[in-house]
């Protein structure tokens, strides 16, 4: 073999090992990648799974054909849909992040897979109802990667505290639907726990603090529902 020819197929394996190793620490940047969207993923996964259980969670409100009882995921769906259609009758509708409050109303009620579903008309059961649900916020919120966890948190604590105008619509719309539910069936869950028009009222006055016109609305429906007798009193 010439000298030419001995440089030439060095040179070819020397080019040979550079792509080997060039392939090689490629691939090895890919799996470190993939374990960690794996990691993400795996977490983002169990959240999922764990969510599931909201559609175990029962209501005292029921369905509007009064057939049975809506669970927590009904709630928040029928929610969701109202805050989009209704979004025009916000007291700053100009102003509302319409997509914020859609992610409030499918947060909002996750906490009560561990806290559990506490009746608005239960005075007894408020007495530990922040502390409950914000257990539960630390241990559901906790299962998704950091960003998501703290993005999740946030939204949850801004609908609780009810400050800014997203967060007073997507209360509005909370506190409209089981009137809107309770009126459609003439009344039954009104009778059955004993919530008189009076306490209806007082409960869900934080209504017109998203949407007068709701708020108003909320007001034809009681005094509709007390002349046609829908209320125990």
């Amino acid at each position: 073999m010439t000298n030419e020819n001995r440089k030439i197929c060095d040179s070819s394996v020397n080019n040979t090992g550079n792509a080997s190793n060039s392939i090689i620490n490629s691939n090895n940047d890919k799996n470190a990648k993939l374990n960690l969207h794996i990691e993400r993923f795996n977490k983002q996964l169990n959240f999922i799974r764990e969510i599931d259980k909201l559609k175990q969670v029962l209501r005292r409100t029921i369905l509007m054909d009064a057939s049975r009882r809506e669970n927590d995921a009904e709630h928040m769906w029928h929610m969701a849909v109202a805050a989009i259609l209704f979004a025009e009758y916000s007291n700053n509708s100009k102003e509302l992040d319409i997509f914020k409050v859609l992610k409030m109303a499918v947060v909002h009620d996750i906490v009560e897979i561990y806290a559990g579903d506490t009746f608005a008309y239960d005075e007894q059961a408020h007495i530990d109802k922040e502390e409950r649900e914000k257990e539960s916020a630390d241990k559901i919120f906790g299962l998704l990667p950091e960003d998501q966890k703290n993005e999740f948190r946030s939204l949850w604590d801004e609908f609780e505290a009810a400050e800014t105008i997203e967060a007073k619509y997507a209360r509005a719309i909370d506190k409209f639907m089981p009137i809107l539910h309770n009126y459609t069936t003439k009344g039954k869950q009104w009778h059955n726990y004993g919530v008189t028009s009076d306490k209806v009222l007082a409960k869900n006055k934080i209504i017109e603090e998203g949407s007068e016109f709701l708020w108003e609305y909320v007001k034809f429906m009681v005094e509709d529902a007390v002349g046609k007798g829908y209320f125990p009193d």
